[in-house]
């Protein structure tokens, strides 16, 4: 047998981690390895016969390192069909042996991207030679076994060790694997050049979404769901766990409302508990323990078995007062450890998340049965007296009141009606289908907190009827956006009742 036909398998890894144990296994099923720089070092020193990259190309490493394997030799005898005469003549015209493994993980690009790595030292973590190999072996895949994931090494040995070759089937599993490697390696760079580069991405553009699975979730919103928890390379995850459970599909879902309460509410000591994505109750208060006993009565009902976030670090007091109530999370920017340790010893299944700055996604991305809506994710402008518009009697005495009600509607499901009174939401309608059950719900709810309290609404009033409930229970003064065709019949109605209304100019639906 001459040397062009024994089995080859060429071997170009940047993680070193088992290849040396794969090696020797495939030296032991009759493969040559060949390799090249420090990959073939690393066998060698590992006791494994190495045939040299040059050793078939005759051309060393050039341009320092940048061209290895980018040669006819080695791309040639990776794409080779067996059997078809014009590449068997191709191949022994230019002696091209055959190459019949592949075994190649790429530069680490995100790693270092991650790093804070300058321009210069990111481009030289581009991998071309390697991702030229793969994608090779990978659309040769009849002929070519492509191994691109450490963890499949002993898969490929455990094939070899009971069937001697590699079945069709096999090479096509991981030549798929291959091509999503080489798709997802290359999105990775789009995002890491571009983040470098400072270039923003246009929401309307094509979009290439890399993702990584964080951790695999026990079921979706339901058991007969799966799921997951997906994160975009050079991300990490918002919180810290520091006990309690592992979080679940739903906890995830709460968790975006409560988060972005967190970031709206991030200027004053405040607490928003959440329950099926949309708050049952938010306050304000001189420390954190204050703010929760508020933001609890405005429904402790539907708050049981919610989630909390509060905006400053957590006391024993605090942490005392929360356990008494049974809770799926509670979140804070930071907690006392006596206050961590109290948790952890005396609700071991609360999940007690620390918030900590980074990531914030620039896109807000949907999925239904239409396909994909993507817009972006920003939180609305704060309504500011200077840009709105009183009606009726101005009240700015009441403004930190109207701000608060407008900031809880604004993570509130729409449907939304807030009415809040002394820096506490009394009334939450949300998710309802017309804006008169909202508020009807949200002033029912309040009872007699109603009187003296003020109303937000995240959109126009597109009739005068929601004003008219809201004087009937005494509330105080309104903000909603406006841009209604009848917003003049709302503000009239409004000034005839004496209610103040402060046309605001930003929606804030939450679907």
């Amino acid at each position: 047998m001459s040397k062009f036909e024994t089995r080859k398998a060429l071997i170009s890894v940047w993680d070193k981690k088992g290849v040396l144990e794969l090696a020797k296994g495939l030296a032991a099923h009759g493969y040559e390895i060949v390799s090249s720089s420090g990959t073939a070092k690393h066998l060698r020193d590992g006791g494994v016969d190495v045939t040299e990259v040059l050793d078939l190309t005759g051309l060393p490493s050039i341009l320092g390192g940048r061209v290895k394997t980018l040669h006819p030799a080695i791309m040639g005898g990776i794409l080779a069909r067996r059997g078809m005469a014009d590449d068997d003549a191709d191949r022994e015209k230019f002696n091209i042996p055959l190459i019949d493994v592949v075994v190649c993980t790429l530069y680490p690009f995100e790693e270092t991207a991650a790093s804070g790595a300058s321009l210069d030292q990111l481009i030289e973590k581009i991998d071309i030679g390697g991702v030229s190999l793969i994608r090779a072996a990978a659309k040769n895949y009849f002929h070519v076994a492509v191994v691109t994931d450490i963890a499949d090494y002993g898969r490929v040995l455990e094939e070899l060790e009971k069937k001697q070759e590699f079945t069709l089937e096999f090479k096509q599993e991981l030549a798929l694997k291959a091509f999503k490697a080489t798709a997802s390696y290359d999105s990775v760079i789009y995002k890491g050049l571009s983040r470098e580069l400072g270039t923003a991405d246009d929401v309307t553009e094509d979009k290439i979404l890399p993702l990584r699975r964080e951790q695999k979730l026990r079921y979706g919103e339901n058991p007969h769901q799966q799921a997951a928890l997906f994160m975009p390379p050079l991300e990490t995850r918002p919180f810290e766990q520091l006990s309690g459970k592992e979080l679940s599909y739903n906890n995830l879902l709460d968790l975006d409302t409560l988060l972005r309460g967190c970031s709206i509410f991030q200027d004053s000591c405040a607490c928003t508990i959440v329950k099926h994505t949309t708050p049952c109750g938010t306050a304000m208060g001189k420390t954190t323990c204050e703010a929760f006993e508020k933001a609890l009565v405005c429904d402790p009902v539907s708050a049981f078995g919610g989630i909390i976030g509060v905006t400053r670090k957590v006391d024993l007091d605090t942490a005392k007062k929360i356990s008494e109530t049974f809770f799926e999370i509670l979140a804070a920017p930071d907690f006392d450890n006596e206050a961590a340790e109290y948790l952890k010893e005396k609700k071991p299944n609360l999940r007690v998340l620390k918030l900590r700055a980074g990531y914030a996604p620039q896109l807000q991305i949907t999925g239904n049965r239409c396909g994909f809506l993507i817009e972006d994710d920003k939180l609305p402008k704060l309504p500011t007296q200077e840009d709105g518009k009183w009606h009726g009697v101005a009240r700015p005495d009441l403004w930190d009141d109207i701000i608060f009600a407008w900031k809880t509607a604004a993570i509130t499901k729409s449907n939304a009606i807030v009415l809040v009174k002394d820096g506490a939401a009394v009334g939450i309608g949300g998710g309802f289908t017309n804006r008169v059950d909202a508020a009807e719900y949200a002033i029912r709810q309040a009872g007699e907190k109603a009187k003296d309290s003020v109303m937000a609404s995240d959109a126009f009033f597109p009739f005068a009827d929601s004003v008219e409930l809201a004087h009937k229970a005494g509330v105080a003064a309104v903000i909603e956006p406006g841009g209604s065709i009848r917003d003049s019949e709302v503000f009239k109605k409004a000034e005839e009742l004496g209610l103040s209304l402060f046309e605001g100019g930003s929606r804030t639906f939450r679907h």
